[in-house]
């Protein structure tokens, strides 16, 4: 890390379950879904500047914009201005990209969330912590949950954040093909917009095999579309669900990241071995969960 820099992880975000339950006014979508992180993440680092500067690497910088659309640089013009007295009066950003972009993992909201954070840190004074997840949900719908990083039910169009206050430990490989997926595309196939809610979690909800039961009754609606966009999810989930201890393998998000979920870490590491041996173009990563 840079001399005199903050830091902070944007851990991989996995939707275990997602469901759409209905479409607003405004075109947004309703979504409940079960939301955890990974211990797979970009990096960030931030030095107190004269401007705002953002610097990027890693194996996915070439796929990623360094100008003020970026959303961790939105991210930092936001909180200066909801708090212009609290916050620097710029900020020099490095993002090591170690995630890959538009697979459904929330990675550039994962950036968002952990600029804030560090803004946050560097804040003379304490921020209020609904304010700041109200200026995430600007940001867009995947910051407020990226901004908690922990396990949680997301509701509404993401912002209705309920966490979980315990949770099981598992282990997670996690598998993109190195197709981008656009999510408008995605919701633009889908062939119902009302569907049932997520069932009622188990409480106190502490072992692998209560979730895996609770999981059983779910479902990612996104994914059969995104299925026909890259045929290749479908193939990877069949994959995944063969290994020795996989509990369930479904697509995150809007895609096209697969994951695989296993009660044991050396089962985790064995399946990405596989998978690396098999298809070595692919992105794969394994690792704990994040727990509460």
């Amino acid at each position: 890390m840079s001399a005199g820099a903050l830091s902070q992880a944007a851990p991989a975000k996995i939707n275990l379950a997602l469901h759409v339950t209905g479409r607003r006014a405004d075109g947004y979508h309703e979504l409940e879904s079960l939301v955890v992180f990974a211990d797979l993440a970009d990096e960030l680092e931030a030095v107190p500047a004269d401007t705002d500067s953002l610097a990027v690497s890693g194996p996915f910088a070439a796929m990623l914009g360094s100008g003020s659309s970026n959303l961790a640089l939105r991210a930092a013009a936001a909180f200066r201005a909801r708090w212009p007295e609290l916050a620097p009066s710029g900020l020099a950003l490095r993002l090591t990209k170690n995630l890959p972009v538009a697979a459904g993992i929330g990675g550039g909201s994962a950036d968002a969330a952990a600029t804030l954070r560090l803004m946050a840190g560097m804040a003379a004074e304490p921020v209020p912590v609904a304010e700041l997840a109200d200026l995430a949900a600007g940001l867009g719908s995947d910051v407020p949950a990226c901004l908690l990083s922990r396990p949680l039910i997301a509701r509404g169009v993401g912002e209705i954040l309920s966490p979980l206050p315990e949770f099981p430990q598992l282990h997670i490989v996690l598998v993109n093909p190195q197709i981008p997926v656009v999510t408008a595309e995605v919701f633009r196939r889908l062939r119902r917009r009302d569907n049932a809610p997520l069932p009622a979690l188990p409480a106190p909800l502490t072992r692998p095999a209560q979730l895996g039961l609770w999981l059983a009754e779910t479902r990612n609606d996104l994914e059969p579309a995104a299925v026909e966009l890259v045929p290749g999810i479908g193939t990877l989930i069949g994959t995944l669900s063969g290994f020795a201890g996989c509990m369930l393998a479904r697509m995150s998000g809007s895609g096209a990241t697969v994951f695989g979920l296993f009660g044991s870490g050396a089962q985790a590491h064995d399946a990405a071995h596989e998978i690396r041996r098999l298809h070595p173009d692919y992105w794969v990563g394994a690792a704990p969960l994040l727990g509460p």
